[in-house]
């Protein structure tokens, strides 16, 4: 890619990830254009769906799932503590952006979802915290990654629909916990 098109690449994406925490996934693609100094016709180059748009968004956002995830391994205390950690963290990962719980809620489990890929490396990052609470015991066998995915991601789309503060939606989470725990 010439540099010049790489750097209209970049300049997209960055005013994307801007646009969209402000306005939420749906926002308008040819405002986002606009502020990033470009034409309509060469963001559709560069992505040719909103989606590819979003992928693009998201692709630093993966790499900070791998090190939250690491830390909610490392979090001292009981199981509870640990999954409560966890869950939290969660819920702050995909509320990122407005909108963005009930969109990657959405396509867990969806193989045809241009976001699988992001969903996947959520959805195993979940599936790390549960083998390790299921190495010790402490949560129940029959529940999966991507069941868990889909619980939490329920509850940080109503609190990001409801605009709750964490400490609403705290509870909710206890909730899940004390349901997956034996």
């Amino acid at each position: 890619m010439r540099a010049d098109a790489q750097r209209n690449r970049d300049r997209i994406v960055e005013v994307a990830r801007q646009v969209f925490r402000e306005q939420g996934y749906d926002a308008s693609l040819d405002l986002i254009a606009k502020q990033a100094g470009v034409g309509p016709g060469t963001l559709y180059r560069h992505f040719p769906s909103r989606d590819d748009l979003i992928d693009a968004v998201m692709q630093a956002w993966v790499d900070h799932v791998e090190e939250t995830a690491d830390k909610a391994l490392a979090h001292e205390g009981d199981p509870r503590d640990v999954l409560l950690n966890w869950f939290e963290e969660y819920v702050r990962l995909i509320s990122v952006h407005k909108g963005g719980p009930a969109k990657i809620t959405g396509a867990m489990g969806d193989e045809a979802s241009p976001i699988r890929t992001k969903c996947q490396v959520l959805q195993s990052a979940s599936g790390r915290v549960l083998d390790q609470l299921r190495a010790e015991d402490a949560v129940r066998d029959d529940v999966s990654s991507l069941q868990v995915a889909r619980l939490v991601g329920g509850v940080a789309t109503v609190a990001d629909q409801s605009d709750l503060e964490p400490a609403a939606v705290r509870p909710m989470l206890e909730i899940l916990a004390d349901g997956l725990l034996k």
